[in-house]
């Protein structure tokens, strides 16, 4: 047989899923296991979103639809983005997709050519180097470094900068640290956009989740609305993690391609889902500022739980649902931490290097789970860092 395509070799899976693929292959064989791997909310859509879904089924809304997306719903999330994030864009600005990978994925294929640079976040999603390798394009991290709270540094990245730099990807709220980038750190980066002539893709999934402040778009910046690509979606914000519903909010004149590939690939999202979509922007019930609420009642009482674990570092995040922890403390490497964790105290976190090299010292864990089961986990994980604090000793 001929070989598969070379771009594999260059690609990555996600650490979360091997992590989720170990921890379920425990729970069949008897184990009880926290799962604290996953960024999925364990919240669901709220009940007018799912009687919306219903009540498009029942009215036959389930055939082929526009390929940018239904007329309501693209309007609906031009008044949405006014509202939650103050910027102005039409519905002819967005392109629906089947979840925001494949909104990333199209947004760096109409962007990028082979050998284009691109400036991505580390430690940050491990799909942003991966997509941009299979793109045969050149993945080149900038550090979100903890002496920086894991801010970016502008002067870093204005280094890192060459002719042949296309686009920086940005997000915020960080995954994996949870930072919120400050106004200082994103208006620096606006500036290199422009003077440089780069795009961006501000990846604000979880813009809606931050504590404390108010969000500010990267979009939003002088200059930065024709060259920026905001990518976002359901999932998070939302809690609609299985619908796969994202979305592209692109300058005028990058629609066309990004309708192209969608008709090159899904064609269009499932209509009847889009028509619940609108429900859940529109949030009589106001879901998800009571989720975040409680997501934020959880980091406190988690990073609290955490900290009191021997060997343990972690900061309150700004955003997301994620603790970042420090466990060099603890003499041991992060992967095997994880190991223990989940072998001996049946608690699934991630080792930080799945986030790239610069995540080697750390974990993640998520905290978008229950109250209860965030701290039956610390009970655990204190349980079995007496592993850990005797190989210190020792």
């Amino acid at each position: 047989m001929r070989p598969l395509s070379s771009r594999l070799s260059v690609m990555s899976g996600e650490g979360a899923l091997t992590v989720y693929a170990k921890a379920t292959e425990l729970e069949r064989r008897g184990r009880n296991i926290i799962h604290l791997e996953l960024g999925e909310p364990d919240f669901h859509a709220s009940q007018q979103v799912i009687e919306a879904l219903e009540k498009s089924l029942r009215a036959g809304k389930d055939r082929y639809c526009p390929m940018a997306g239904v007329p309501e719903l693209c309007a609906e999330l031009a008044r949405y983005l006014r509202q939650t994030r103050g910027l102005v864009v039409s519905a002819d600005n967005i392109v629906m997709a089947p979840g925001c990978k494949i909104a990333l994925f199209l947004a760096m294929m109409a962007l990028l050519d082979p050998g284009d640079e691109v400036l991505y976040p580390e430690p940050g999603f491990p799909g942003y180097p991966s997509i941009t390798l299979g793109l045969g394009a050149v993945a080149v991290p900038f550090t979100l470094h903890e002496s920086r709270d894991f801010q970016p540094d502008p002067d870093e990245i204005a280094a890192k900068i060459t002719p042949r730099s296309k686009l920086i990807l940005t997000c915020s709220p960080n995954n994996p640290t949870g930072t919120v980038y400050t106004d200082e750190v994103q208006r620096s980066i606006a500036k290199l956009a422009v003077k440089h002539d780069l795009y961006v893709i501000s990846d604000e999934i979880y813009a809606r989740i931050v504590y404390g402040q108010s969000y500010v778009s990267m979009m939003s910046y002088p200059g930065m609305s024709e060259r920026t690509l905001i990518v976002d979606g359901f999932s998070k914000s939302f809690a609609m993690t299985g619908w796969r519903l994202g979305y592209t909010v692109a300058p005028r004149e990058i629609v066309p391609a990004l309708v192209l590939l969608a008709i090159n690939s899904y064609t269009c999202v499932a209509e009847f889902s889009q028509y619940a979509a609108i429900e859940a922007l529109r949030d009589p019930a106001g879901a998800t500022p009571r989720m975040v609420a409680e997501f934020e009642r959880r980091r406190d009482q988690f990073v609290a739980g955490l900290s009191r674990v021997p060997g343990f570092r972690c900061a309150h995040a700004d955003g997301a649902f994620y603790a970042w922890v420090n466990v060099s403390g603890t003499g041991l490497a992060a992967e095997e931490v994880c190991r223990i964790m989940l072998e001996e105290a049946g608690v699934a976190a991630i080792p930080g290097i799945a986030f790239g090299e610069s995540g080697k010292d750390f974990v993640r864990f998520s905290y978008a789970s229950s109250a209860a089961k965030l701290e039956e986990a610390v009970t655990r994980i204190q349980a079995v860092s007496t592993v850990w604090q005797t190989a210190v000793v020792g």
